[in-house]
């Protein structure tokens, strides 16, 4: 869960990703899906940051938290 009171947009991505690497959320779905994940009452701050950098609801998680990083082993 997004715990942070304040919702940046880079808070936003770092919990986007770890919700992808736990496999709680799919890079394929909407950002609409991270309302699961957020307390009702923070949903509209967190909405308001992703508008304000020009991301819609209909957007990919893939578009929020970009590529992702391979290591090489």
């Amino acid at each position: 869960m997004i715990q942070s009171s304040r919702y940046s947009i880079d808070v936003i991505q770092k919990q986007a990703r770890r919700l992808v690497d736990r496999n709680l959320i799919s890079r394929q779905q909407c950002l609409y899906v991270l309302c699961k994940y957020i307390p009702t009452n923070k949903w509209a701050s967190v909405e308001f940051e992703l508008e304000e950098h020009a991301f819609l609801l209909r957007d990919r998680i893939a578009d929020l938290i970009g590529e992702e990083e391979w290591r090489n082993d």
